[in-house]
C-alpha cells in the first residue's frame, strides 16, 4: 500500500517547553490509524502541524511525497481535516452548508450529493444544521472534508461529546471510508475502548514522544507483561496470601480465580511460593491482555478513558 502521510523526526517546542520530540509515523492509503495519548501529550500539536496550521521546528512532513513546507499547495491538495466541532452555518441546510463549501474548494456540483449518501445524510440534508444531532453534525463535517475528495483525513477526537449511538455511527464511517473507500484516516483519541474497536492501527504517544506503534493485536501480544489466571486452594487463604506479598500484581479477584499481571520469568517464583504455603494450583493459564493494560504498561498510565 501507498505511503500517504510520513512523519520524519518531527520536532515543536514553545519557548524553553518541548512539545513535540522527534516523532515519526506513517499512515497508509486504506488503513485507520490511530494517535492515542493522554490530554496533553502532543496530539493536537502534531495534527496541527500536518494541517499546515502550526510551524514544524525542526523534521519533515510529507503527504503523497510532497513536503508540507517546500510543496505546500501540492500536499494540502491531498488531505482534509476536522480539528474541532465543525462550525456552519446553523440556520442554513446541511446542503447550502456544502454548497459553499464546494464554491471555496473548487468541487463540481454533483459532489455534494455524492458525499452526502457517503456519510448517510442524504434524507436529512436539505434540514437546517441546527436541528441536527451532534452525531449528524460530525458526519456533515465529514461530508464537508471529502468535498474534494482528499486521499487522507484528519480527525481530532471525533467522538467528543457523542452519545454511544453517535459514536457508533461515526466509528462506522470512518472504517467505510478506510476499508471501502480506500482513504487513509488519521483519528486522534484519548479513548481507548474507541481505539480498540475502530482501528488498524494504534500509535500510543505521551509527553510529545512516540513509545509503541502496531497493530492492537501487536501491542497487546508483545507486551511486556501478561495476564495469567490462578484458580487456587483454598481460595481464602490464597487471596489472603496475595493481597499480603504481591498486591500490586492483581488485575481481578472472583469467587472461582484470580487474575495477576506477571512476567513471564516471575510466573516460577510465584508459584513455588503459593505451594510452600500450602496452597493448591488448580488451574493456570494465559488471558489476553486488553489495549488498556498495555497502555497503562507502556505509559505508565495516563489520562485517558478506559
Amino acid at each position: 500500500m501507498q505511503d500517504v502521510l510520513v512523519l520524519e523526526n518531527v520536532y515543536k517546542s514553545f519557548g524553553k517547553r518541548t512539545i513535540i520530540d522527534n516523532v515519526s509515523l506513517t499512515v497508509k492509503e486504506g488503513e485507520l490509524f490511530g494517535f492515542l495519548g493522554p490530554n496533553g501529550a502532543g496530539k493536537t500539536t502534531t495534527i496541527k502541524m500536518i494541517l499546515g496550521l502550526l510551524s514544524i521546528d525542526s523534521g519533515r512532513i510529507s503527504i503523497l511525497g510532497n513536503d508540507i513546507e517546500n510543496d505546500f499547495e501540492a500536499a494540502m491538495q491531498n488531505i482534509s481535516g476536522i480539528v474541532e466541532n465543525p462550525d456552519m452555518y446553523q440556520y442554513l441546510s446541511g446542503y447550502d452548508n456544502l454548497r459553499i463549501h464546494a464554491r471555496a474548494c473548487g468541487a463540481p456540483k454533483e459532489r455534494i450529493d455524492e458525499v452526502a449518501h457517503m456519510v448517510g445524510m442524504q434524507m436529512r440534508i436539505k434540514d437546517k444544521f441546527k436541528s441536527y444531532s451532534l452525531g449528524m453534525k460530525q458526519r456533515l463535517g465529514v461530508a464537508q472534508a471529502l468535498l474534494h475528495n482528499p486521499k487522507i483525513m484528519i480527525l481530532d477526537e471525533p467522538t467528543n461529546g457523542l452519545d454511544p449511538a453517535g459514536i457508533k455511527e461515526v466509528r462506522e464511517l470512518l472504517r467505510y471510508l478506510a476499508h471501502t473507500q480506500g482513504m487513509a484516516v488519521f483519528v486522534s483519541s484519548h479513548i481507548l475502548q474507541e481505539m480498540q474497536q475502530m482501528c488498524d492501527t494504534v500509535c500510543i504517544i505521551n509527553n510529545g514522544k512516540i513509545l509503541r506503534v502496531g497493530t492492537v493485536d501487536e501491542l497487546t501480544k508483545n507486551s511486556n507483561a501478561g495476564l495469567y489466571r490462578y484458580k487456587l486452594r483454598p481460595m481464602e487463604n490464597a487471596l489472603s496470601f496475595i493481597q499480603q506479598n504481591i498486591p500490586d500484581k492483581i488485575v481481578a479477584v472472583t469467587d472461582e480465580y484470580i487474575d495477576l499481571h506477571l512476567n513471564e520469568d516471575e510466573i516460577d517464583t510465584i508459584n513455588r511460593r503459593l505451594m510452600d504455603n500450602n496452597l493448591v494450583i488448580y488451574g493456570l493459564n494465559a488471558v489476553e491482555i486488553s489495549l488498556e493494560q498495555s497502555y497503562m504498561e507502556i505509559t505508565g498510565g495516563g489520562n485517558v478513558i478506559v
